[in-house]
């Protein structure tokens, strides 16, 4: 969901507010909540809600309190509270939507002091803050280079500055724990600047840097997913995907996020569905199962004396045989259960106007008879011509 003044233009950049998708009417940017209560008024006699909700860089968001009581509107460039000085942000929500994402995120301003919003930014706290933002690919490139030479195991992964430039948080992935405090006074000497490192995981790393998934779109921890659920190799035995790490790690390098989403449709059908090590003792034979289509409620069996001849059962009829054999009775053979699921294949399409193949064109032209007769008979007539006219010039 983009704004009408984010087309983008020859340059790649956006035509109308330039900004590269953090734009005042904040319609394109990652992680933006629709305000669905916006048009509707308060009732007499209340007062709107005196907290609000300011974007920072990426998708870090935050509480302030708007003790001043200034008309603010989502996307208003407001001055706010920090350790140290002021930081500038974007107002992303207010009113009483900002009440229910703070009780969502378990956030009680009765028995937490939250910071303040000191006013709308100048146009002078905007261009400090423009400068700054402008400074962090460059401070972000010196900052690895100065790691790499100390031999730290680390990653800068990202630069953030806070808005009066006073001081930069540098975010960074390391496996094991990484004692930076040469790090920290080499680059404070070289920046000029307050540094604090704040270390974050592989999963945070890839929703503040963002990209493209192995399935076309964005990453939804870049766009739309806020908290990371802990995610197991059963949730992709569950779903009888192989497993594969390579396919099934995302851009962060950990499992993704996406094998929970389908994994409860996965586990109801599971319930009264017979286990994958099931056996079936029969007359003819113990059988066992070779694989297993959870939706279609079809599981396939092999004899154990013929492993490559697979007959298919259905989940009933399965439960049917496992109850006989608990009574310690055998069937005569899965032959007479797979003559009912037997089915002829539909043809869901068929070629009636008669189209080629798209490789239709890959392939070599194969010349016809009667062309190469055709070829032969004109070198004849070319060579008898040649020589003719050999004989008449001699």
């Amino acid at each position: 969901m983009g704004c009408s003044s984010c087309s983008t233009g020859k340059d790649g950049q956006p035509k109308g507010c330039k900004n590269n998708g953090t734009c005042g009417t904040d319609g394109c940017n990652k992680l933006t909540v629709f305000d669905w209560l916006s048009n509707m008024s308060l009732p007499n006699g209340e007062r709107p809600f005196e907290y609000v909700e300011v974007r920072f860089k990426n998708s870090r968001k935050e509480f302030f309190n708007n003790t001043e009581s200034l008309s603010l509107s989502i996307g208003d460039i407001v001055a706010t509270q920090a350790q140290s000085g002021h930081d500038i942000g974007m107002v992303t929500l207010t009113g009483e939507l900002v009440r229910v994402q703070m009780k969502r995120k378990k956030i009680d301003p009765a028995k937490e002091e939250l910071p303040k919003v000191y006013r709308k930014a100048t146009q002078k706290d905007i261009d400090i803050w423009q400068k700054c933002r402008d400074r962090e690919e460059e401070i972000k490139k010196r900052s690895r280079e100065i790691a790499i030479i100390l031999n730290l195991q680390m990653k800068i992964s990202d630069v953030e500055f806070q808005g009066d430039g006073s001081k930069a948080t540098f975010y960074y992935t390391a496996e094991d724990r990484v004692d930076f405090r040469q790090l920290i006074k080499d680059m404070a000497k070289a920046f000029g600047i307050r540094i604090e490192m704040r270390q974050i995981g592989y999963r945070q790393e890839a929703q503040r840097l963002g990209g493209i998934g192995s399935c076309g779109r964005e990453l939804c921890c870049s766009t739309w997913l806020t908290d990371f659920r802990s995610v197991s190799t059963s949730a992709a035995r569950y779903q009888q995907l192989s497993l594969n790490p390579q396919k099934l790690a995302g851009q962060c390098g950990k499992l993704k996020c996406c094998l929970n989403y389908e994994l409860d449709v996965y586990l109801d059908a599971l319930k009264d569905f017979p286990p994958q090590d099931t056996k079936l003792n029969t007359e003819k034979g113990l059988a066992f199962c070779q694989k297993t289509d959870i939706f279609k409620e079809l599981l396939w069996f092999s004899y154990k004396e013929e492993p490559a001849n697979w007959h298919v059962l259905s989940k009933d009829q399965v439960n049917e045989i496992l109850e006989k054999n608990k009574k310690k009775e055998k069937v005569p053979s899965l032959e007479i259960y797979a003559v009912d699921n037997i089915t002829e294949d539909k043809v869901v399409f068929e070629n009636v106007v008669g189209q080629d193949s798209l490789t239709r064109f890959d392939r070599p032209k194969k010349k016809s008879k009667g062309n190469r007769n055709r070829n032969r008979k004109k070198n004849n007539t070319n060579n008898n011509r040649k020589r003719n006219r050999s004989n008449k010039n001699a």
